[in-house]
């Protein structure tokens, strides 16, 4: 094992520099690609070996699994007792803080962790009235204002000005506390509150860890910034690393201010920027640092390498997203060099066009960020029945299996159900027992009893067994194994296979309470240690968002979709959300090491449209002699990247051209079958009347305005709260009704 004189002497001057800093905070500008995480390990290698301190008073924060697991690996192989340190996601953090103090935080001994859908059924219980997509907004905004710390007595139109939205968030929180679990959010806001409002503990806390340092700081949100502030103290030393260049998580509620005022709120920051870049070839970099000057809200910082200048990058365009993908097919199938290859785009419904014509050509590829395994039906089923077993106070996971498979207790006698519920606290096995000697006849009241039955078994034996023998025999007396089976023979599906994953995983845990609750913890926190292998590890060509490429790299790297509308999309229109955008830009770009092609389209076909796009206007921002551009481009556009200016030869097609393009042969057959579906499923009338509120997860809260139908559609303009009005077609868009009254 080397030692740690040894990995110094592997760093650049500017790593040494952060990672030998331990007097003053210390903000690290690291630029992609530049080994920011080299210079963590090395930090906490440093801190151990040369320094004499604890490993158990370091703490590493991540903003991911993979990421913590990864630092984890690393620190073990440098330093003896690494191991010791607590390296951990912001949420495994907040989870394990409150785990420790859970009384105190006003939680279950063995809380589980909902999460969205869970979030949604527990309002849906409160509103009964209310649709599950309706209550979908409010479950968002629920979610946001935990991100910035807010209770429902505080000012809340920062969320939302929806009349209805604190007394439905106050809702929310009173049935939380009766059930006694944490939904995702909770999990940073409650541990703020309890550091908050109890010294002591928060005098311990920062005892314990004395060492603290945040990786991708300038994805950390308004919580997160909070809890940081409560764990500092003028003996920490703090260390946060990160690029303000690559904060692309605004929607999630990444607070950018947090890395450009990091100085501000730690007085006597010293600041350390990390420029050499160990991933692309000089043209690469000089393309991504090109677009990415543009930004004004940004710490100045120039990408440089060691490598070879590269090839160009490539700008091509084409008349259908189909040319588009032909074109990707034809590159790949020409050298055969699928695994190193990524196409990326700004939305999941771009991936159709790469899907068929893929499968036609027989190109094996796999697509990131499809269903994940611990959001299927029945994992979200067997883990609602686990999690019951540790908490009868958990009316989400009770309404989930109570009646399935079905026991013949319809949506009276569940109501029955929790009406008794309520005179024991909440507890609805306690309810269930007294509904069935009180109010329940007929089929609910025999498979209610059944139900009991099984129940009292799986408690009483939870703590006896292994975890895997205790839920295969659990979900088999529930009759869970024998439903899935019979549906994979009616449908020719896998989920007895998918359940028995989740068996495999469970058995890695110890037995009883306390392992359950950390695998419950653990796969709400971590999914990927559940289920089939890690997408990444299969063969094939990537396809992925832009988002999911965050922290990935490839070979050669194309970046599609190249079109105002869709990169930036509509409903970006601020200066900020721009800035956004163009850091998604420079994120993409700078995951390539050797190959950099960039595609847009003349017509493009999404969402039930056909669209004839201009050029993104990002395309305008790539330096000239580092991109060749081929195709002939729409309206007039420059052979180098300018829109018309005057400043160099451009093409201009004809506007009927450019208005009417003449489809490709393989176009024009998917179109004919989508008319034909579309023909087949026409609606009869309209969906929406005047006055109706709704929601649309991109403009948020609206009214509709006019309501019309035209060649036997509806169409609907849309009034929103921040001031915009829409037109939208409601049988594509993604607009949701929602209920007037409260």
């Amino acid at each position: 094992m080397p030692t740690t004189e040894e990995y110094l002497q592997m760093l650049n001057e500017q790593q040494k520099e952060a990672v030998l800093e331990h007097t003053h905070p210390l903000l690290v500008l690291a630029g992609a690609g530049s080994g920011k995480t080299r210079v963590i390990t090395t930090k906490i290698a440093y801190f151990i070996d040369e320094l004499g301190c604890d490993p158990r008073s370091v703490l590493a924060v991540t903003f991911t699994n993979k990421a913590a697991m990864e630092m984890k690996e690393r620190l073990r192989q440098m330093v003896d007792g690494a191991e010791l340190a607590s390296v951990r996601t912001f949420h495994a953090f907040g989870a394990w803080l409150l785990r420790r103090y859970s009384k105190e935080a006003g939680l279950s001994d063995h809380f589980t962790i909902y999460d969205d859908e869970d979030a949604v059924t527990l309002l849906h219980s409160i509103c009964p009235d209310y649709k599950r997509k309706e209550l979908k907004p409010y479950a968002k905004w629920i979610s946001k204002a935990k991100d910035y710390c807010l209770t429902p007595t505080d000012d809340l139109s920062p969320i939302t000005f929806d009349s209805k939205f604190p007394r439905m968030y106050e809702s929310y929180e009173k049935k939380m506390r009766s059930v006694g679990n944490a939904d995702f959010g909770d999990l940073i806001k409650k541990s703020v509150e309890l550091l908050q409002k109890n010294p002591q503990i928060r005098k311990q806390v920062c005892m314990r860890f004395r060492v603290i340092l945040v990786d991708e700081y300038q994805d950390s949100n308004a919580a997160q910034f909070k809890l940081l502030q409560q764990l500092f103290t003028p003996n920490t030393f703090l260390c946060v690393v990160g690029d303000d260049d690559q904060s692309i998580y605004r929607f999630r509620g990444a607070e950018l201010k947090n890395i450009l005022t990091f100085p501000d709120h730690f007085p006597n920051t010293r600041i350390i920027t990390l420029e050499q870049n160990y991933r692309s070839t000089a043209t690469i970099l000089s393309i991504a640092s090109e677009v990415v000057k543009n930004n004004k809200g940004r710490h100045k910082k120039v990408l440089r390498t060691d490598r070879e200048q590269g090839s160009k990058a490539s700008l091509n365009f084409f008349e259908d997203q189909y040319a588009e993908a032909q074109y990707c097919a034809d590159m790949v199938s020409r050298d055969h060099r699928y695994d190193d290859t990524a196409i990326l785009y700004r939305t999941n419904a771009q991936s159709a066009a790469f899907e068929t014509i893929f499968m036609k050509r027989k190109i094996p590829y796999k697509i990131i960020g499809a269903l994940k395994f611990y959001d299927r039906e029945e994992i979200k089923d067997a883990l609602a029945l686990l999690s019951l077993c540790l908490n009868p106070f958990d009316e989400v996971a009770f309404r989930r299996v109570i009646n399935k498979p079905s026991r013949g207790i319809g949506t009276s006698s569940l109501d029955k159900i929790i009406a008794e519920a309520g005179d024991f606290r909440g507890d609805c096995i306690e309810g269930l027992s007294s509904a069935v000697d009180s109010v329940l006849k007929g089929k609910a009241k025999s498979g209610s009893s059944e139900f009991l039955t099984c129940y009292k078994r799986a408690v009483e034996r939870l703590d006896e067994m292994e975890l895997a023998f205790f839920t295969q025999e659990t979900l088999t007396e529930f009759g869970v194994l024998d439903h899935y089976r019979q549906q994979d023979k009616i449908a020719s599906t896998q989920k007895l296979l998918n359940l028995q994953e989740l068996v495999n995983a469970i058995s890695l845990y110890e037995k009883g309470r306390v392992g359950l609750a950390t695998f419950l913890e653990t796969l709400e926190l971590d999914p990927s240690t559940v289920g089939k292998k890690n997408p990444l590890d299969q063969p094939g060509v990537t396809l992925i968002t832009m988002h999911n490429t965050k922290g990935l790299e490839f070979d050669r790297v194309i970046i599609s979709g190249m079109e105002e509308g869709l990169f930036p999309g509509r409903a970006n229109e601020s200066d900020e959300d721009i800035e956004e955008e163009r850091r998604i830009f420079y994120v993409s770009i700078t995951r390539a090491r050797d190959e950099l092609y960039f595609t847009a389209c003349r017509r493009r076909s999404l969402w039930g449209k056909t669209q004839y796009p201009a050029p993104s206007r990002f395309l305008d921002e790539l330096p000239d002699d580092h991109v060749e551009t081929v195709g002939r481009p729409p309206m007039s556009y420059g052979a180098a990247g300018s829109y018309g200016t005057g400043e160099r030869d451009v093409y201009t097609p004809s506007l009927e051209r450019f208005r009417k393009p003449e489809p490709s042969a393989f176009a024009k057959s998917i179109a004919s079958d989508a008319k034909k579906k579309a023909s087949s499923t026409e609606d009869s009338g309209c969906q929406f009347t005047q006055g109706d509120k709704v929601y649309h997860d991109a403009y948020g809260t609206g009214y509709i305005k006019t309501s019309v139908m035209e060649s036997g559609r509806e169409k609907v303009t849309v009034q929103f709260e921040s001031g915009g009005e829409k037109t939208f077609l409601p049988k594509y868009a993604p607009l949701e009704k929602i209920a007037k009254d409260w």
